[in-house]
């Protein structure tokens, strides 16, 4: 309903021609004619009969893809942050419970889906709180939440003491096919923590976070899984021993999918350099051969890429490194840093974009990632070879937070399509 509901904003029938159409769901990679009609794709190569442009969009030399999907967009100023989105070819973006105040009622996700349906943006897809006000203690009402649009249910990063609040937790969420998300970090071993456990945070004086704090939690969350049949999505995996705990949960049977944080394929716990509070990360940034193993469980299909898109403001960073805000902006950065990954990797276009569009939607089981004909026309054109330096002047997200502060990047969106409307050009 809310996919007819954007789509009849406008009714604008466009031709988007000379493009490189790549849909990593159906395959395709070649250079073909994209038509759409009414909001929806409504067929590539050939023009559907009758078919009249109103608009047409010479494409030459750019990639027409799926718009990006992401699985976790902070939405502090929902304007600015979805104009970010959009900058950024993310049409679609699910946005955790850990707003204020947090999703755990229906009138607070039907208002948050109609303030971003009116402004005609992306596409926002609301995670729900698994426990009232996030607490941790009684269950959030997931019926009447999931009613009112919530896709999934989560804590955030806000942890749940009693393990059997969890249980009960998954057992009502697997009688109803709801899926949980949890970002697998033991409160105790992380608590007071603020980088990797490791050489570099011995050598600076930082607390450390041992691995064994996330792997606890996904053994943890895993054998709730099994016990309950629940669908499970962990979020955020940092080490390569927790990859390796998905990899074996899945040989297993288990309904258990993961995303890794885009910032963890190219950083590493040295890049804290010297305090470098833009460099803190929850999880944190870990040693390079967890980087190395999660750039290899991105490159398998093993785990999906997201922004983990946390805008923090000039006060938030501008603190000593313990002290500081974590997170980083990161809409607008995913694509770029995507191609970097797969150039780095040599990985095929195909697969790369995957990882950004058709496989994040079938864990949100959203109507979105593709090309496909009669599918929402929710696309992203962009030059993958074009260069643009990273400023704050650049980034339409209020945060300015990021460790590629100045960085020249390769791959510039130049149109952002939504339910077929134009909603961002350059």
């Amino acid at each position: 309903m809310r996919d007819e509901l954007n789509s009849e904003v406008s009714s604008t029938d466009i031709h988007i021609r000379n493009g490189r159409l790549i849909d990593p769901k159906n395959g395709l990679d070649s250079s073909a004619d994209l038509f759409i009609v009414n909001g929806r794709i409504a067929a590539i190569g050939k023009a559907p009969e009758s078919f009249s442009a109103m608009r047409t969009i010479d494409a030459s030399g750019r990639i027409v893809c799926p718009g990006l999907v992401d699985l976790s967009t902070r939405l502090g100023s929902l304007e600015t942050e979805l104009a970010a989105a959009i900058a950024g070819g993310v049409t679609a973006v699910a946005c955790p419970p850990d707003t204020k105040p947090p999703l755990d009622e229906p009138g607070l996700v039907e208002r948050l889906i109609r303030r971003s349906e009116a402004l005609g943006l992306a596409r926002v897809f609301p995670i729900g709180a698994l426990t009232q006000q996030l607490a941790g203690e009684k269950l959030a009402e997931m019926t009447s939440l999931s009613k009112a649009g919530c896709i999934a249910f989560s804590q955030a990063q806000h942890p749940i003491f009693d393990t059997q609040v969890l249980l009960r937790a998954m057992q009502y969420a697997a009688t109803f096919d709801y899926a949980i998300r949890l970002q697998p970090q033991d409160h105790y071993l992380a608590r007071d923590g603020v980088a990797h456990d490791g050489e570099v945070a011995s050598r600076l004086g930082l607390a450390g976070i041992p691995v064994c704090a996330e792997t606890v939690a996904i053994s943890t969350a895993l054998h709730l899984a099994r016990a309950t049949g629940v669908r499970l999505h962990l979020a955020r995996l940092s080490s390569a021993a927790g990859v390796a705990l998905v990899r074996a949960a899945k040989l297993n049977g288990l309904k258990v999918s993961c995303d890794i944080d885009i910032h963890h394929l190219h950083l590493s716990d040295v890049d804290i350099g010297y305090f470098d509070s833009h460099a803190r990360f929850d999880p944190p940034l870990r040693s390079g051969s967890d980087r190395d193993a999660l750039r290899a469980a991105a490159a398998e299909g093993l785990a999906v890429l997201c922004s983990d898109h946390t805008p923090v403001d000039e006060d938030g960073k501008q603190l000593p490194f313990a002290e500081a805000l974590p997170g980083a902006t990161g809409l607008e950065l995913l694509l770029p840093l995507t191609l970097k990954w797969a150039e780095q990797e040599k990985l095929p276009l195909l697969t790369a974009l995957a990882r950004i569009t058709c496989d994040p939607a079938a864990i949100l089981g959203i109507d979105s990632g593709s090309l496909s004909v009669g599918s929402p026309a929710d696309l992203c054109i962009f030059d993958p070879v074009e260069p643009w330096r990273v400023t704050p002047a650049a980034l339409r997200s209020q945060g300015k937070n990021t460790p590629f502060m100045g960085y020249e990047m390769a791959g510039r969106v130049h149109l952002t399509l939504v339910g077929g409307r134009v909603v961002f050009e350059c």
